[in-house]
This record gives C-alpha cells, sequence and structure tokens, in this order.
C-alpha cells in the first residue's frame, strides 16, 4: 500500500471520528435548548404489561391537531427519530403503550421524548424520559445479604484456603470482563456454547469463560458472602461491537467506554445486562450477586474507561445512557439488586490531565439522571490516600486533603464530605432517602512498614463503620500483587509467598468482640487513641491546618 493510499485511509478514519463525535456533541449539548421545551414527562413508569407516561405543559404548544405524540427513541437516537408509540390530546395528562418486554419492540430501555405536530412535522416540546421502575415486572427478587460492610477483593487462587471465612468478610467484590465472556465458547466440547434470546435477537456466549465467574460467585454464596461485581469493557476480538466507536482508535487502556453510539452495540449491551442478572440472581445455580458496578472509575478517562474526548457532556451523557441500559437490563429480571456508577478520590485535583475530577463527573452523572427521570443508582467511591503509596491514612498532607468541598482529594481521613455532599437534596434518591454508597475498593500499603499498614487499616474500617452512610468497605486485595509493589504499594493482607501478614490478623478481629488489643495497638502505632480521631472533621493535618 502506497503511503499516500494510508494517509487518505487515515484521514478518513480521523474524519469518520470526528464525524461521530459532532453528531454525539450536537446531542449531549441539547440541554442548552430545554428552556424552549415547554413540554415535560413527569412520570415514565411500569404498569402490568404498559408503560404508562404522565405529561405535563407549562405553555400549550402550537400544534396541527391538538395532540401530543409520545416517540420511543434508542439511546443512540435524538429527537423525533424513533417510533411513535403513543398519542393523546394535549393536556390529557397520561399516555399508556405496550411495555412489550422481550421483543424486537421493548420499551424497556428506550427513552421517551413528547412531540407536536407544527405545519406538518414533528417538533420534539420534551426533555428525555426513561422508565424508572424496571424491578416491577421483575421474576427474581432474592433476599438480599445486607449483614456488614466488611469485604475484600478475593484472590480466587486461595479460595480453598477458606480464608475469607477465617477473616470473617460479609462482603467479596469481583470483577467480569465483558469481552471475555461474550461469543462462542473457547471449549465447546466441554463447555458448550450458552445462547441466550433476548428482544428476538439471540446472543452467544462463552460458557468456558463463564465457568470460572460461575464458581468464584457461588463459592461467595455458599458461605454467605454478598457479592458486588465490577462490570469491566475489555477490548477483545469477540466484543468489539461493545466499544464505544470514539474508544476504538487504538489507544491502549484496560477498560473502554460501553457502545451507546449504535445499534449493534446498544442491543448487545441489552442483552448482556439481562443475561447477567437473570444468572447471578441466586435463582439460577451460578450464584447471587446483589451489587453491580458500571464501569470502574469512570471519572479517570485516559486510564479507566476510555473515550477520545475530552468533553465532559459527552462523557458523561454517553456513560448515563450505558448506566440506563444496565440499571434497567439487570432491575428487570432481578428486582433487589443495586447498581452503581464508579468513581474516584481525585475530587478536585487531576493527577492526570486527561480525566476528569470525580466532583465535575458527579454533578454531571446526577444532571443527566434527574432531568431523565431519578432512580435508585448507588455511588462507588474509592477513598485511596494521596499518594497511593502513602502509609499515613489518618495523617494526610495539608495541600492534598482539605476539610471542605474545595479539597483536592477525598480519602478515609475526610470521608466525611462525600457522605455530607449526598446528603444534598439533589443527590436524594426517588424515596427522598440517601443514596447507598460503597467504599468498593480501598488499600492501604504495607511497604513502609507492615505497622503502619495495621494502623490504617484500624483506622480506615472504624472510619466507614461509624458513618451510616456508608454499605461497604471492601479492602484492595487479599494477596499483594508482584507488578504493584515495584511501585511501593503492596496492599494485600498475604504476601507474594502466600503468608500472612501482621494485618490479615488485624482485619480478622477488627469486628469482634476481640478488637480491642488490636485497636490499642493501633493506637500506640499513631501516637494516639485512634477512636479519638472517628469521626473528627477538625482533624490535623501534616503541618497543621490553615484555612
Amino acid at each position: 500500500m502506497s503511503l499516500n493510499i494510508k494517509k487518505s485511509l487515515a484521514a478518513v478514519r480521523l474524519f469518520s471520528v470526528f464525524a461521530i463525535a459532532l453528531l454525539i456533541l450536537a446531542a449531549a449539548g441539547m440541554p442548552a435548548r430545554a428552556a424552549e421545551r415547554t413540554g415535560a414527562i413527569v412520570s415514565c413508569l411500569i404498569s402490568g404489561d404498559h408503560v404508562v407516561c404522565t405529561t405535563s405543559f407549562s405553555q400549550v404548544p402550537a400544534s396541527d391537531d391538538g395532540m401530543v405524540y409520545v416517540f420511543a427513541d434508542e439511546v443512540w437516537q435524538d429527537g423525533c427519530t424513533g417510533q411513535i408509540v403513543g398519542q393523546g390530546a394535549i393536556g390529557q395528562g397520561q399516555i399508556a403503550f405496550p411495555l412489550n418486554f422481550n421483543t424486537p419492540s421493548s420499551n424497556l430501555s428506550r427513552k421517551f421524548i413528547l412531540a407536536v405536530k407544527q405545519g406538518g412535522r414533528f417538533v420534539q416540546v420534551s426533555d428525555e424520559h426513561y422508565i424508572t421502575n424496571p424491578e416491577a415486572f421483575s421474576t427474581y427478587a432474592a433476599p438480599r445479604r445486607d449483614h456488614g460492610i466488611k469485604g475484600i477483593l478475593p484472590d480466587p487462587a486461595r479460595l480453598a484456603y477458606e480464608e475469607l471465612l477465617d477473616l470473617g468478610v460479609q462482603q467479596a467484590a469481583y470483577n467480569i470482563s465483558l469481552g471475555d465472556i461474550v461469543g462462542e465458547s473457547s471449549n465447546p466440547a466441554v463447555f458448550p456454547t450458552t445462547y441466550y434470546s433476548y428482544d428476538g435477537a439471540v446472543y452467544a456466549f462463552d460458557t468456558y469463560r463463564l465457568s470460572s465467574y460461575d464458581n468464584v460467585i457461588k463459592n461467595f454464596s455458599d458461605r454467605g458472602i454478598q457479592v458486588t461485581i465490577n462490570i469491566l469493557n475489555n477490548m477483545s476480538p469477540k466484543g468489539m461491537d461493545l466499544i464505544h466507536p470514539l474508544a476504538r482508535d487504538g489507544k491502549v487502556c484496560p477498560n473502554y467506554a460501553f457502545n451507546t453510539a449504535d445499534a449493534a452495540g446498544t442491543n448487545h449491551l441489552k442483552a448482556i445486562a439481562a443475561f447477567l442478572g437473570q444468572r447471578y440472581s441466586g435463582l439460577q445455580g451460578f450464584g447471587q450477586v446483589d451489587n453491580w458496578i458500571v464501569g470502574n472509575e469512570i471519572n479517570a478517562r485516559t486510564e479507566q474507561y476510555y473515550l477520545a474526548s475530552d468533553n465532559i457532556e459527552l462523557n458523561v451523557s454517553e456513560y448515563h445512557k450505558a448506566f440506563r441500559i444496565f440499571y434497567n437490563g439487570i432491575r428487570s429480571v432481578n428486582a433487589t439488586a443495586m447498581i452503581y456508577n464508579s468513581i474516584d478520590q481525585e475530587w478536585g485535583r487531576k493527577s492526570n490531565p486527561g480525566s476528569f475530577l470525580s466532583r465535575e463527573y458527579l454533578d454531571r452523572f446526577n444532571y443527566y439522571v434527574n432531568r431523565e427521570g431519578n432512580i435508585d443508582w448507588g455511588l462507588s467511591f474509592h477513598p485511596y490516600n494521596s499518594p497511593l503509596y502513602d502509609p499515613y491514612t489518618w495523617l494526610g498532607y495539608d495541600v492534598w486533603v482539605h476539610k471542605d468541598f474545595l479539597t483536592p482529594y477525598i480519602t478515609m481521613q475526610n470521608l466525611y464530605l462525600l457522605t455530607d455532599y449526598m446528603h444534598q437534596p439533589q443527590f436524594l434518591n426517588p424515596y427522598g432517602d440517601v443514596r447507598s454508597i460503597s467504599i468498593s475498593e480501598i488499600g492501604f500499603t504495607s511497604s513502609f512498614g507492615d505497622q503502619l499498614q495495621c494502623a490504617s487499616i484500624v483506622y480506615g474500617y472504624l472510619q466507614a463503620k461509624a458513618n451510616p452512610d456508608i454499605d461497604s468497605f471492601i479492602l484492595y486485595r487479599q494477596t499483594d500483587h508482584a507488578d504493584e509493589i515495584k511501585s511501593n504499594i503492596a496492599q494485600g493482607l498475604v504476601s507474594v509467598a502466600g503468608t500472612h501478614k501482621p494485618a490479615y490478623d488485624f482485619y480478622k478481629y477488627i469486628d469482634t468482640p476481640s478488637a480491642g488489643p488490636y485497636i490499642q495497638q493501633a493506637s500506640a502505632i499513631i501516637g494516639q487513641d485512634v477512636n479519638s480521631l472517628i469521626g473528627i472533621r477538625d482533624f490535623q493535618v501534616r503541618g497543621g491546618w490553615t484555612d
């Protein structure tokens, strides 16, 4: 191939990427037009096998026929481009239409808009709105296992040692990478491909790869441990349709944005959401997953949730669409499941200029949820020390850890800022309550001494336990990772050699009647009673606090 042809092809690819970006950005810019829309969908709820949209108008729009029409758009569509699913007189109040669950015309994960005819053409007169009670159609509702916050990211190679039971953990977190489980079976002779019919199409799942997840999740469930699964989107030949078109530019990243830009990717995601929710509902013999996290540290664009755009509106809008798909898909088959987003501790400071601040990402995500139908989403947060290898969890650097909402980082030391922030009225769930907040990933290094790790674990756990808004405290990880140790991050309770570190016993006993001696040892390491530091807002930081 000649150099000129290669350049031409590269230019075409680049133009295509930018063209897609411009189209999506145009959609993402729609909130600016909201003031022109005098109609609103107040609610959109499943009732029996129908959907009922309640409408209102602040001002009656001009109309050719006095009618209002409900359009059902797929997430990748905008404006009056979807299907008309219902209609009624302007001011009628309610418009009902079939849910069509699990059919090619399913409305479960579509977004709805109101439109009127003006001059012979349809004009959008409301913002988008999704169904907000998908659990109303669910056939599964397994009792949740909310019996304690102490958790860990397990080492699957050590399950036979029964260390999870010995540690007394009540929760376990695990990752599922979608690119690994989709497509034909990797070992069809022993594990025939699993086929799943959804919305009129048939999807293949790799039973061989699924079996490893089945075994781990069932192991946890059989021991009464609550399971949290982080849904990741890795790059694989079998799952390329799941990767957003704006994330296919060759950038190497652990995980990529979900494809909400075309029919193929969107439909596949819908099927995956329902499949996973059903398989791990606790009633299929594969174990029970109570909590699902959609993506990992989604504000870390260039490191954890890649999309080739630094426009926050585009990034959050596309993620919000994916979140709706997983939320409605999972809860439509398992009514008791909780669905979380995931942000990191970089609240007001970026360590990587390609990322977004977690606070600004959270604000924009919440804006889209409220604008398009409030749902009971949960927040997964990672309040790591700054820097990650800092061993003094209770004594953050004053330049990084503040006691107000302008803090660069939120760590275990000023965790109360996060929960205070989530108490604001605009962040409350549909029932007026503070959302479920999970510390789904937290770790403390032993690279600068086992004692400091022990004290940090005691301090961190007690901080989480004392905060009534925290539902999970999940240590990362059970076993040290050799590559992480090179960066002075040795956060496991077990060494690479397989021996228990001193922190193992501290975590084992921290929530038992035998906790006293371990709390006393932690206090001696810290230099003051650790209990005196728990829940304290006027904390002292290195160099002293200055407002």
